[in-house]
């Protein structure tokens, strides 16, 4: 990457405006100096060779780059001229036109990391206005590269449904995991023990799909061909309504993710 890229980050103190920045100081797309991030109500005390500012428009004037991290409600409230440049929305829902009106420029690119950016293990999918040349895009697949994977996807709709499958990224897991150690505490285990447990077996199953070559629906089928405790528990759960319930609440988070997206 080229020493010379300037990258600003509206919402830098924001915990995922922290995670983005970390991830490409670390990965040396830029240098400390060559990162601006911007603030509402505390600066925060990392990034202290990086600039920092209240004005968000001081900061665009700074940056090649400029990527949006605030919440989708405060977002009409950053008027930003960013003519000419490349402005990158990690925001739930606002729209490509939305962006390029907004901020007065057609490079404008929608992404969305979710929380594990933070140990640079975000699923990021992507995608640019027509006006985004490869150049751009190259940009792009370096920066969410460094905070984990990162796919360009086909259609903004592609976006909005993945806010909701990926978008939440430890929150699905984690929904899983506290009912598990619910149910180990309810059984007699300690939490510090049913937390141990829980999340070891969770740790477990990430790296072990990541490695082997197996589609998940492959080793569940292979658990159910057992015939064991774990197929007793699977079909338990699924005559208990478990894919029903997953593909309402994804349903749910999709059509949530599309209404953020409509002006009030």
């Amino acid at each position: 990457m080229s020493g010379s890229l300037r990258i600003g980050i509206v919402g830098g103190a924001g915990w995922l405006g922290g995670a983005i920045a970390t991830s490409i100081l670390e990965a040396g797309i830029i240098a400390p100096q060559n990162l601006s991030l911007s603030y509402r109500r505390e600066r925060s005390g990392r990034f202290p060779d990086s600039f920092w500012t209240t004005d968000n428009q001081e900061l665009a004037d700074r940056a090649d780059v400029i990527i949006l991290s605030v919440r989708p409600q405060d977002w009409p409230a950053v008027s930003i001229d960013a003519s000419g440049k490349l402005v990158v929305s990690v925001m739930a829902g606002i729209r490509l036109a939305a962006l390029s009106a907004q901020h007065k420029t057609e490079r404008v690119v929608r992404a969305l990391p979710n929380a594990a950016a933070e140990v640079s293990c975000s699923y990021t999918p992507w995608i640019a206005s027509n006006h985004v040349l490869e150049p751009d895009r190259a940009v792009i697949r370096q920066i969410f590269n460094a905070s984990g994977v990162q796919d360009e996807v086909a259609s903004e709709h592609d976006i909005d449904y993945l806010t909701g499958l990926t978008g939440s990224g430890p929150a699905f897991p984690a929904l899983l995991a506290a009912a598990m150690m619910d149910h180990a505490v309810d059984h007699g285990l300690t939490r510090d023990v049913a937390e141990r447990a829980v999340s070891t077996v969770l740790i477990g199953a990430g790296r072990l799909l990541e490695r082997r070559q197996e589609r998940p629906g492959d080793i569940v089928r292979t658990f159910l061909d057992y015939r064991g405790t774990t197929a007793a528990a699977i079909n338990e759960m699924r005559a208990s309504g478990f894919d029903a319930a997953v593909h309402k609440g994804l349903s749910a988070a999709f059509i949530k993710s599309v209404s953020m997206g409509k002006a009030p």
